[in-house]
C-alpha cells in the first residue's frame, strides 16, 4: 500500500462527482501538495450519494456520467482513484477504472458486496459503519480476504474509522479503536471531514446532514499522535457552501493544504509511538 516509515497515504477529493472541472482543480493541487510533503496520494469522488437523509436530495451524476471523468483524471495526473460502490452490479465496472473500491459505512456488512470487491483484485477500502464496535471489523476484514483468496486475486484491505453514533445526531471518535483494528493487520486511516459530521442536520429532524468542520484538525491530530494510523481520508472541495452534499463538512484547498502540511510531518514523528504501547500490554 504504502512506505509505512515514510509516507503516508492521503485519499482526497470532493464529495461527489459534481464536474469534471471540479474533480480536475482538486486533483491538481492534492497531486501537487504530495510532491512537495511526499504522500501516497489516492483520488477520491463519489458517483452517486446514495446514502441521503431526504429522498429530494441531489446523488450526482451516477455511474455512466462519471467513469469518462475519472479515466481522464488517472491519464493526466497519474494517480490512483478510489470510489464507492454500493450495488454488487457497480463492481465490475468501476473496477475496471478505479484502483479502490470503498464500502460504504452503512454498507460494511453487506456480505455479497464486500465479496464482489475484494474478489476483483482491487483494494478494497472499508468504513466502519457508525453502529460498528471497532472490534467487530475483524470479521469483514476476514470475508474480505478469504473472497480474495477465494478468488485467486490477492486484494489489500484497509479500515476506514468515521465515527460512531449515538443515535442522536452526533459522531464520536474513540481513540481505542485504531489500535482495535490495527490488530487485523489492515492499515488504517481516519475519515478526518466525515467524522466531524452531525447527521440529520444534528438530530433536529432536519433533512441535511450538518457538520462541525472546525474539529477537523483536532479531530486528525489526535487520531495521528496514536501512531497507529496509515494515513487519511478527508473530502476537498473548491467551494464547500456549493457543494451538492456534506457542504458543512468539505475542506476547501487551501483548509486541507494547511492540515496537511501540519499532520504529515506529525504523522512521521508519531510512527514509532505504537511499538511503545507493547510496554503497558
Amino acid at each position: 500500500m504504502t512506505d509505512s516509515l515514510s509516507r503516508p497515504l492521503i485519499i482526497a477529493g470532493p464529495c461527489a462527482a459534481e464536474s469534471f472541472e471540479l474533480m480536475d482543480t482538486v486533483a491538481a493541487a492534492l497531486v501537487k501538495l504530495s510532491q512537495e510533503l511526499q504522500f501516497d496520494y489516492v483520488f477520491k469522488a463519489s458517483f452517486d450519494k446514495a446514502n441521503r437523509t431526504s429522498l429530494s436530495s441531489v446523488r450526482g451524476v451516477g455511474l455512466e456520467g462519471s467513469l469518462q471523468w475519472f479515466s481522464d483524471i488517472k491519464a493526466k495526473y497519474g494517480v490512483r482513484l478510489l470510489t464507492d460502490v454500493h450495488e454488487t452490479y457497480q463492481v465490475a465496472p468501476v473496477a475496471k477504472v478505479c484502483d479502490v473500491l470503498q464500502i460504504p459505512a452503512f454498507l460494511c456488512r453487506q456480505t455479497d458486496l464486500v465479496a464482489a470487491a475484494a474478489a476483483t483484485g482491487r483494494s478494497v477500502n472499508i468504513k466502519k459503519g457508525q453502529f460498528m464496535a471497532p472490534a467487530a471489523m475483524a470479521s469483514i476484514v476476514d470475508k474480505a480476504r478469504a473472497s480474495a483468496k477465494q478468488a485467486k486475486v490477492e486484494s489489500d484491505v484497509w479500515l476506514t474509522e468515521r465515527g460512531v453514533s449515538f443515535g442522536y445526531g452526533n459522531l464520536v471518535v474513540d481513540m481505542r479503536a485504531l489500535p482495535i483494528m490495527a490488530k487485523t493487520g489492515a492499515p488504517v486511516l481516519l475519515d478526518i471531514t466525515h467524522s466531524t459530521q452531525l447527521p440529520a442536520a444534528g438530530g433536529d429532524g432536519g433533512s441535511v446532514s450538518g457538520a462541525q468542520r472546525h474539529v477537523a484538525p483536532v479531530l486528525a491530530r489526535a487520531a495521528t499522535a496514536t501512531g497507529y494510523l496509515s494515513g487519511f481520508f478527508l473530502e476537498v472541495h473548491t467551494d464547500p457552501p456549493r457543494a451538492i452534499s456534506d457542504k458543512d463538512a468539505q475542506l476547501t484547498i487551501a483548509q486541507a493544504s494547511v492540515l496537511l502540511r501540519q499532520i504529515v510531518p506529525l504523522w512521521r514523528h508519531c510512527q514509532s509511538l505504537a511499538a511503545i504501547d507493547q510496554e503497558f500490554a
